[in-house]
């Protein structure tokens, strides 16, 4: 930055953009969470295992871009009210496989209502929103690309 340059004014970085709209619909989903008994990124454990069941711990961490270990507590919380249980991989003991019970298949048909809810609240279609969250992804993508080719650079520096 130059002498003579300033920086951007908050309102201008995208970054705050997207974290208060991550905030916003936070806020519109806390309701209904709530009223499941579970908090937002426990949902998105659920979602994830929606997808597809029976995942490692692992599995759900790489999806959900988090650490193990962030994963691990999430679970358990899960497991204590009932949506989902654990238990070892046979083939490998150190693995933990997660399984939604029918209660945690069950609140998948009740999850509807949180995209109806962001569509109507934002006043936004369902084509218009799919075209913002593609948006998003790229944006994601991109970033994380840029940075796995940072982390090689300084990889092949040091080798």
């Amino acid at each position: 930055m130059g002498q003579n340059s300033r920086p951007l004014p908050l309102d201008d970085h995208l970054c705050f953009a997207l974290y208060g709209a991550s905030m916003a619909i936070g806020r519109l989903y806390k309701p209904i969470l709530d009223e499941w008994g579970i908090t937002y990124p426990q949902y998105l454990v659920l979602a994830s295992l929606w997808e597809r069941d029976d995942r490692l711990i692992g599995e759900l961490a790489e999806r959900l871009a988090l650490e193990p270990s962030t994963i691990t507590p999430l679970v358990t919380r899960l497991e204590g009210a009932g949506l989902v249980r654990r238990e070892r991989d046979p083939t490998n003991g150190r693995q933990v496989i997660v399984h939604l019970t029918r209660e945690g298949q069950a609140l998948s048909v009740k999850a509807a209502c949180l995209g109806a809810a962001l569509m109507e609240a934002a006043g936004i279609d369902p084509a218009r929103l799919s075209a913002m969250r593609a948006e998003a992804r790229a944006l994601r993508d991109a970033i994380a690309a840029h940075g796995d080719a940072d982390a090689r650079k300084g990889a092949s520096a040091k080798g």
